[in-house]
């Protein structure tokens, strides 16, 4: 059934394996820089795998963070007197962060009344039409009465419900009032991490950090203390603690665990650095600083009181940031994997190398013959089958040649001399002899099959006189007219230097003289029974310009064999002057040497 067959095919097709081609270049230059390259990226790879630790599984850390300060201050407020402050009066609820209270503005003995607001441009008034009862916005300190009274001998200002006397002064005091003392602050930080796909539990209170431990010991000398001073940490942050405490800031904490589980290697230690976060340079920002502010109530004669405190300080911002790693093979793998590819710049790099100019032009067109084979539609390339056929008949070799001349070709030209049992590939040259062209590469010979194995001659082998060598026939002697790339003293004077061809690469007998140069070449009942094999119905005999172009055909199967895709092969000088001598044109004309530009 021919669908079964079809089906059949397919079915075979999928049980293929395809492959690609290599191309392998013997040269100690190019081995060397092979092997240096890839030793290169193979210590690339490895450095890069163990510095970054490619090979282990990371989890990232989840953490909690508590702060506990400590220290006491003494300071002269204007107004109050001596005041202390303990931890309760400078700092709140410390967790993920904490406030330090370093300078204050107070307002004393502030009761609900009316009094006047602080003079600003849109709250300066003449008369009450001026102020609007009821009126406030984001600045006021307290809600319009709409009277407009005195601020002082020389403004007015519109009356608000307040507490009164209202907050007058907005510049904090300089030097801050508890800069001197706040500096020395200590503050201790305990951090607790997990690393979940581990079940790894760790703190940076180490398990040998005791109580005698903790409150002996000193950033300077242990980088694990977990006990800092204020002004230092303000200090490596590379800020001034003095000017930062006048309008305060904001500054980070920085905890790091980079984390290495692997049983031999084990370490999971903190890291701390710290730096400064918010702006700065108060002439760059509208706010400057970090200010809020709080009071203190009371009661006198039955009338509550309070005390404002406006309270500029440093806010410490503790984060946390790490990640754990663990041997893991499937990551190993996976990185193997990926860096694979890296060992294709070596080829990339070889290949641009070629293809520049530190190599010939020769060796670039041999390499890029080698590496890329071209393969014609095959419609448009049809095999031909080649006869060879002794004159008796008795024995027939039928082998595959594609066709010589044609438009599929480039210019690369394939060249056989009877002294080397090699083919090369030589480019079309317009200044020089095809003889003395250097060639772009050199390949075996394809000879397919070995044709004196099955040619008889009436019955009998022919002994075959050796052409490589000179044997005991002496040297033929170059005639008056021999052309000066003639080696063989067949050939003929041609205008045409892609036909100075000769069949030899050094002085001695021409291939003409073999004796299978006739029964192969010029055996007119060979050459007839090949042109009834391709037209059976057709007549040979009556076209003697078919003859000679089976005759370069049969020259070509016989010392070329099967040229490489995409040459053109050409027949020596001599054997067209013996092939035309035989098969004459009618009219005298040749054709001769021609190939595609």
């Amino acid at each position: 059934d021919p669908s079964c067959s079809a089906m059949s095919c397919r079915l075979l097709t999928l049980c293929q394996y395809e492959t690609n081609k290599l191309v392998r270049i013997n040269s100690v230059r190019l081995g060397s820089l092979k092997w240096t390259l890839n030793v290169v990226i193979l210590m690339f790879i490895c450095i890069m795998m163990l510095w970054n630790k490619q090979y282990q599984e990371l989890d990232p850390v989840v953490s909690s963070v508590t702060a506990k300060l400590k220290g006491v201050a003494l300071t002269q407020v204007p107004g109050l007197g001596d005041v202390v402050w303990d931890v309760v009066d400078y700092s709140g609820p410390a967790q993920n962060s904490f406030f330090v209270v370093t300078n204050v503005i107070i307002t004393k003995n502030q009761k609900q009344g009316k009094c006047a607001e602080v003079p600003r441009e849109d709250k300066v008034c003449q008369t009450d039409k001026d102020c609007s009862k009821g009126a406030w916005d984001q600045h006021s300190h307290g809600v319009q009465t709409g009277a407009c009274v005195k601020f002082d001998v020389r403004r007015k200002t519109c009356e608000v419900s307040a507490w009164c006397p209202v907050e007058t002064r907005s510049n904090p005091p300089r030097p801050a009032l508890l800069a001197a003392a706040a500096e020395n602050f200590t503050v201790l930080i305990k951090n607790n991490i997990r690393f979940p796909a581990f079940n790894y539990v760790r703190r940076n209170i180490l398990p040998q950090m005791n109580d005698a431990y903790l409150r002996g010991c000193h950033r300077g000398d242990d980088a694990l203390c977990p006990i800092f001073r204020l002004g230092d940490i303000v200090h490596q942050a590379r800020e001034d603690f003095a000017v930062l405490a006048v309008e305060g800031g904001v500054i980070g904490i920085q905890i790091n665990w980079d984390c290495n589980l692997d049983r031999l290697m084990e370490r999971c230690l903190p890291k701390y650095s710290f730096r400064r976060l918010d702006e700065k340079e108060s002439n760059r920002t509208l706010y400057p600083g970090l200010n809020f502010r709080f009071a203190r109530y009371h009661s006198e004669n039955g009338v509550e009181m309070r005390t404002l405190y406006k309270a500029f300080g440093i806010r410490f911002d503790v984060m946390v940031f790490g990640k754990a790693g663990k041997f893991s093979f499937i990551q190993l793998v996976v990185y193997i994997g990926s860096t694979l590819s890296y060992y294709a710049l070596t080829t990339i790099f070889i290949d641009w190398l070629i293809g520049t100019s530190c190599y010939k032009m020769e060796a670039r067109q041999n390499y890029s013959e080698r590496k890329v084979e071209s393969v014609q539609d095959k419609q448009q390339v049809t095999p031909q089958l080649m006869v060879l056929m002794s004159i008796t008949g008795l024995s027939v070799v039928v082998v595959q040649l594609y066709p010589c001349p044609g438009s599929l070709f480039q210019c690369i030209l394939s060249v056989s001399f009877v002294d080397e049992d090699q083919l090369r590939l030589v480019r079309k040259s317009r200044k020089k002899s095809l003889q003395n062209v250097k060639p772009l590469s050199v390949l075996p010979r394809k000879v397919r099959p070995p044709y004196h194995r099955n040619l008889k001659l009436q019955g009998s082998t022919p002994k075959l006189t050796p052409v490589n060598g000179h044997g005991s026939k002496p040297l033929p002697q170059r005639g008056p007219g021999e052309p000066v790339w003639c080696l063989c003293g067949g050939c003929s004077s041609t205008p045409l230097h892609q036909e100075e061809l000769c069949c030899r690469r050094s002085r001695g007998p021409c291939i003409t003289s073999s004796p299978l140069f006739h029964p192969l070449v010029l055996s007119r009942p060979l050459l007839e029974a090949l042109l009834r094999y391709r037209d059976p119905l057709g007549d040979p005999a009556g076209s003697t310009d078919a003859l000679r172009h089976c005759a370069y055909e049969q020259y070509i199967a016989w010392r070329l064999g099967v040229p490489p895709a995409d040459s053109h092969p050409v027949v020596p000088r001599c054997c067209v002057d013996k092939i035309r001598a035989e098969f004459p044109s009618l009219d005298g004309d040749y054709k001769g040497f021609s190939s595609p530009e």
